[in-house]
């Protein structure tokens, strides 16, 4: 597995590509841009694949999802790739304004019509015919050529995991997987989509693993993976995982802390068994024992090693992704 983290800023990042960190992916959000966000990582690393992890898939259209990747091609040739996530049914309907139905025959053909536009060579018309697409551009121009620039999507469930197997060039998948949830579901959906399709390679895996790492006070980072681990279950679109490692109690108990504003309640309510089976977090040496234990959990190909966020101040998240570079030849040893 190839150590990588979520985009630290060009500061750190300098550190961390010195210290072998080998790829870098950003997230997008109401205050940041998932393009924008990758414009910076070109631009502050010289070796180091980056990508969207993830870039909401709806909320562009197929052609601004290629011809920003075009764009960026032209400065970090080979160092690119695009992770595309549905985005929760809310967020599409009440923050993007589009149809928040059917999102995974919607991402299916996202993931076309965007190769449909990157695969297109100079002097060639660029064509896609779908359901939710449709793309007949007679381009006269000579500013294409063919990209092959993976495509990757998030899946949290089993069938858009079997959808990035299918159409995807791999799956990412998300902090709170634990390694019966890569082994006992997405794994087995993943390589039944890609059965399905004339893939010569298999899928690749990413992955986001929650990391806290504090040598001088690690019962802060144990108490902020707890908050973030907490803080992700408070949706009930992960029920099914939930449910799968038979968590419903606990969860429960912080969701009812969540709905009162007590997070101190809610980090309570995340057991021991849950935070060993989903985060690497205490000491450096609590974290190095922590991988040794998790062996072949972790996703196969990229971990992101990310920081809590949730009520983490930014000076916090920069000491943890600094602090988590100590990890980075105790991953290379388990890969």
């Amino acid at each position: 597995m190839r150590f990588g983290m979520p985009w630290p800023g060009p500061d750190v990042a300098r550190e961390a590509e010195a210290a072998g960190v080998e790829v870098f992916c950003t997230g997008e959000f109401a205050d940041h841009d998932a393009y924008i966000s990758l414009a910076e990582m070109v631009a502050g690393t010289e070796r180091a694949t980056v990508g969207p992890a993830i870039a909401y898939a709806f909320s562009r259209t197929p052609y601004a999802h290629a011809t920003a990747l075009r764009q960026l091609h032209a400065k970090a040739p080979g160092r690119l790739f695009v992770g595309l996530g549905a985005g929760a049914y809310r967020i599409n309907r009440d923050w993007l304004g589009v149809p928040p139905d059917r999102p995974v025959e919607r991402i299916t053909e996202t993931v076309e019509a965007v190769r449909a536009w990157l695969h297109a060579e100079n002097s060639q018309r660029v064509c896609y015919e779908g359901e939710f697409y449709g793309v007949d551009a007679d381009v006269r121009a000579p500013v294409l050529g063919r990209l092959d620039i993976p495509v990757l999507l998030a899946a949290f469930n089993k069938r858009m995991a079997r959808v990035a197997g299918r159409v995807a060039d791999g799956v990412i998948g998300h902090g709170l997987f634990t390694g019966s949830w890569w082994n006992d579901v997405m794994r087995p959906a993943v390589e039944k989509g890609a059965a399905e399709s004339a893939r010569r390679e298999s899928p690749a895996e990413h992955g986001w693993v929650i990391t806290a790492v504090d040598d001088t006070a690690p019962e802060r980072a144990i108490a902020d993976a707890r908050r973030m681990v907490a803080f992700y279950l408070t949706v009930k679109t992960y029920d099914p995982f939930v449910a799968h490692h038979g968590w419903e109690g606990p969860v429960e108990q912080l969701r009812t802390a969540f709905k009162a504003g007590d997070t101190d309640a809610m980090a309570a309510s995340v057991t021991d068994d849950m935070l060993a089976a989903i985060a690497i977090c205490g000491t450096t040496a609590e974290a190095k024992a922590t991988l040794a234990r998790r062996s072949g959990q972790l996703p196969g190909d990229v971990g992101y090693f990310a920081t809590p966020t949730f009520l983490v101040s930014h000076r916090r998240r920069t000491a943890y992704a600094r602090a988590s570079l100590a990890l980075i030849e105790a991953v290379r040893s388990d890969g």
